[in-house]
């Protein structure tokens, strides 16, 4: 069934009417209008702060504290093999309860819950406490160098911060509302070359094989303990994603092996001590060598506080779950909002789909996210 028209659930129907728009990173399709303009009629005030070909929105109703926040992506992953799919991916079509769409669960349900549920609390409470906004982008499934971040260092250098941040990204797990992500880990790159000397494998006494030097001091790194985690994180982790070396025949010793690394580290540690450590074994084992480093995202967490009560409580009374904290899975914008803003967590449909063909969601399942961020807002900034 293809249907766009739901008037007693304006949540899917704002949700197909995003799907429908192939906003591909960094494409915005118009999604970002869309928005605005049922934003607008609500006294938000709107700034478009685009960036590198990327769309970026910050928009705000009042200039009261506290301030709560609501964060997303209108930016889908490609669709991949077209063939594969049951439906047309930018058709959002209805099957047996289930919703179809590229972007269904991650995230314009999400995106679309967001807008009905604050019309609905501007409703109730037009004189409301506090302020509402939206930070949304075109740039999160990308490379994420022109979306959030930028939007972030606007609003640091005029001094404007957040109190309470939710990101609309697929949290759960079976069902609507069984878990957040109160943090996430960071996520530390490494791209280590060690230099040897190219020769003859029948010569070894004439040349110094990198991978051979390199193996002890690999060992050593796979087996270092590098911190015990803590109430909301595992411990860190270390883990080699690629290695490479030589020529491609099998009488010639490399003259240099590259190896490609990535710790996802706990808030315990640092992405300095985990560098200096990294050195440390390194140059005890007498090597020569370089590191190009990449921090993606430095770990960020909150504990249990007004926030995390305020959407736990509001999930057990709209859909009868309690909630679990986790900070697995990967990064998300979160961690650049993290910089301005307290309380972050993250909160959505299930993601059993995300990046998959055939992505979906439940159609049960939408008009009750709407109401979980109904029930959040009420507890945060009703009068």
């Amino acid at each position: 069934m293809k249907n766009m028209s739901f008037p007693d659930n304006p949540t899917l129907a704002l949700a197909c009417e995003l799907i429908a728009r192939p906003s591909e990173t960094p494409d915005d399709a118009g999604c970002l209008d869309l928005m605005s303009a049922r934003l607008a009629p609500l006294g938000f005030s709107l700034e478009r702060i685009d960036v590198g070909g990327v769309c970026n929105l910050w928009a705000r109703r009042g200039a009261q504290l506290p301030l709560l926040c609501f964060a997303g992506h209108t930016d889908v992953v490609p669709t991949g093999p077209l063939e594969r799919w049951n439906t047309p991916p930018f058709e959002p079509t209805i099957v047996d309860g289930i919703l179809y769409g590229r972007g269904a669960a991650d995230m314009k349900t999400s995106l679309a819950a967001f807008v009905t549920s604050i019309e609905r609390f501007v409703a109730e409470h037009p004189d409301h406490g506090g302020s509402i906004a939206l930070l949304l982008t075109s740039d999160e499934e990308g490379i994420a160098t022109h979306g959030t971040v930028k939007v972030v260092e606007a609003l640091a250098a005029r001094g404007e911060r957040i109190d309470y941040c939710i990101v609309g990204e697929p949290t759960s797990v079976d069902t609507l509302g069984d878990m957040i992500k109160n943090g996430r880990r960071g996520s530390l790159s490494g791209t280590l070359r060690v230099k040897g000397q190219q020769g003859h494998v029948a010569y070894p006494h004439l040349a110094r094989n990198p991978i051979h030097e390199l193996a002890p001091a690999l060992a050593e790194l796979t087996a270092i303990r590098w911190d015990e985690g803590n109430e909301f994180f595992p411990p860190t982790t270390w883990q080699v994603s690629n290695i490479h070396a030589g020529t491609g025949a099998n009488n010639v010793i490399p003259g240099e092996c590259e190896l490609l690394f990535n710790f996802r580290f706990a808030s315990v540690s640092t992405a300095d001590e985990l560098k200096a450590r990294t050195h440390e074994v390194l140059d005890r084992h007498g090597l020569s060598y370089s590191i190009d480093w990449h921090l993606s995202g430095k770990p960020f967490i909150t504990g249990r506080g007004k926030l995390v009560e305020a959407i736990s409580g509001a999930i057990r009374q709209c859909v009868g779950v309690e909630t679990a904290l986790s900070t697995t899975g990967g990064t998300s914008d979160g961690r650049f909002i993290a910089d301005i803003c307290a309380e972050v967590v993250e909160f959505g449909p299930v993601n059993a789909s995300i990046h998959k063909v055939n992505e979906c969601v439940a159609v049960d399942a939408v008009a009750p996210l709407s109401d979980i961020y109904l029930g959040t807002l009420r507890r945060l900034l009703a009068a």
